[in-house]
Formats: C-alpha cells, structure tokens, sequence
C-alpha cells in the first residue's frame, strides 16, 4: 500500500461537489473481476484453512498474497481460487541468480502447481526508482520467467511487478499521464519486458490518499464514485471517479512510453474505515459498493473491458503500521465477522 506522493499533489484533481452518500450492501454477485488480497500482518488472524473457507463461503475467487506462505498455499490446494503470489522486495536482489530463480519456482510454484491456479507472479512490490532494490526488479523477473518456462508453466502464469501511482510525473488531465523522467530509466525495461511476454502491469490505485491529501480540490463523492454527473472533462472523454482518472492516466503513460497495448490489473484498492480523514465505514462500504459494481465496465479510455481488481484487503491487520489508518482497511474482522453487508458472489 502506498501513501499518496505530495509531490504529485496536483495529481488528480477535480472540482469540489458536494453530495450525500449512503451505504448499503456490498453486491460481489457477478463480479467476475474482483479478487480479495490477503494480508497477514496480524496476531489474530483466522489459520488459513478458515481463510480459504471464507474466501469460497462467500463466492470470492481470486486472492493475492505477498510472500509464499507454505500454509497458505497448502490451503488452497483444490480451492479453484486463482492466486497472485508476491516476492518481497528483500528477496529481489538473490533471485536474480539463476539457480536461486529455479530453486524458488520448483519450491512455491511447481510443487503446487496441479492443485494451486496460480495466475501471476509479483516481483517485488512498490519499489521506487531510488530504493537499492530498483535495480534488481527486471533481472529478477527475468530469472523468474526463465524459470517458469523451465518449469513448463509459461502459459498458465505470468510474471509482472506491482507499483504505486507516484511513478507518474504528470497525471492530469488524464490524457497527459507520463512517467516522470526519475522514473522513466526503472519503468520502461518492466514495460518493456511485460509488453515482450504478454503479461499486465500490476498497479495498487488508491483514490483514499489522493483525495485526503487535497481535500481542497479533490471531491469526496469524485473519490468515493457518487458524483452525479461528469466532474472533469479531457478531450471527448468524461471523468466521474477518480479511479478512472488515475487508472486512464496510468493508459495515457503506457502509450507515451511506447507500449499502447500493454494491460493494467489493480493490484490493491481499498479505504479505511477509521484511523484517520474521511475514514469511516460509511465511506469504506460506499467505496468498495461501488468500486466492485464500476470495474465490471471498464474506464473512459478502456470502455466496456472489465478491469481485474483486487481489493485490500480481507482483514483488518492489527501490526501494520507506522499509521494506525494501516491496520482499518479489512473487508472482514480477524473473527472473520464482515465490518460491512456483503452479499456472496452466488
């Protein structure tokens, strides 16, 4: 999860409308499209067994995990749940070896591969262009993906990356989305090599931050997809959420950057329900409502292409941190009792 750049603080922004809001019923019914990541950053989190049960109790078909927890993968054995499965950022620099790749693929993927629907790799997660570990991401999904074809599971997995929105230097209006130039040296070998190999680029899009650092300009119903009507206008295109303008600018960087075709899946969206501004279950019901009905359709830029999406997270995590909004983001209490009313996907 990443906190919204100041720097980038004219990123997204939109007049200021002022509308009621409610919340109601989480209607997952249908939606294809929408994973569930699961986190395990708390002491008193279900065993994963109970999780698993949980995910297939309420329709929930796709999940994202971050590291290659064993008990998490020997769960979902026969689960039918397609998987993320990540790589931590610490790992990133000994996988670039070619055996410590193939060690890694035969351990967490290949000896799962008949019982678990892994769907794609993520190669570190929200590395920026100034960590130590940003030269160690492409050679690393390099190892991986050789690996992979080693392993024979090249057409059943892909090998990607996940980033943060603040790898944009421009981001409004939409259609002027572009890498900034500190950014552009680490992004466009990813692009690049995923452009090369038929695989997405993973992006964790937060609305929550974007508008909580400029409340001022960005509107609470623009950010929680209750504005009634168009908010800001690019080109022949509209913009009612917020989501579609960072998801449609994040396109616009894909096509300056030469790789027009290359497909987006959000990695992680989510919105606290208390620990800091505007979080409330009030709001985090409307947000994820509305978010899981509006990705089945597609941005203004990508209309009528559902956008695979993945919300964060299942549980609230009581040791994450350094902020306390960190530890507010569940769908579901560790006793595995839902904050909100969410209606199986059936």
């Amino acid at each position: 999860m990443a906190f919204f750049n100041p720097k980038n603080c004219k990123a997204f922004l939109a007049p200021i409308f002022l509308l009621g809001f409610f919340i109601s019923g989480l209607q997952l019914t249908g939606a294809q499209s929408v994973g569930v990541c699961n986190g395990r950053n708390g002491d008193n989190l279900p065993a994963d067994g109970e999780v698993i049960d949980l995910y297939k109790s309420n329709g929930i078909r796709r999940m994202r995990i971050y590291e290659p927890y064993r008990s998490t993968l020997d769960a979902l054995k026969g689960s039918n749940i397609e998987l993320i499965i990540g790589i931590l950022n610490k790992d990133l620099q000994s996988l670039t070896d070619a055996t410590a790749a193939t060690n890694w693929v035969q351990d967490n993927i290949k000896n799962y591969s008949s019982d678990v629907k892994f769907k794609y790799i993520a190669v570190g997660n929200e590395v920026h262009p100034d960590y130590a570990e940003a030269q160690y991401v492409q050679p690393a999904m390099q190892s991986i993906l050789n690996a992979i074809k080693t392993a024979g599971l090249q057409d059943q997995i892909k090998v990607s990356t996940s980033i943060d929105t603040t790898l944009l230097g421009t981001s409004f209006p939409p259609s002027a989305g572009a890498f900034s130039d500190s950014a552009s040296s680490f992004i466009t070998p990813i692009i690049n090599f995923l452009a090369s190999n038929g695989a997405p680029l993973l992006i964790n899009v937060y609305p929550y931050f974007s508008y909580t650092n400029n409340p001022s300009q960005i509107s609470l119903p623009y950010a929680l997809f209750t504005s009634p009507s168009v908010v800001v206008t690019d080109g022949n295109l509209g913009y009612q959420n917020l989501f579609d303008a960072m998801l449609d600018a994040h396109y616009s960087a894909l096509e300056k950057a030469g790789v027009p075709n290359l497909a987006i899946v959000v990695s992680e969206s989510g919105w606290p329900s208390e620990g800091g501004d505007a979080a409330s279950a009030d709001n985090a019901g409307t947000y994820y409502k509305n978010l899981i009905n509006h990705v089945k359709g597609g941005t203004p830029k990508k209309q009528g292409q559902a956008i695979e999406t993945y919300l964060f997270a299942m549980f609230d995590e009581n040791l994450k941190g350094p902020q306390e909004i960190e530890k507010h983001f569940g769908l579901f209490l560790p006793n595995k009792q839902p904050k909100y009313q969410i209606s199986s996907f059936g």
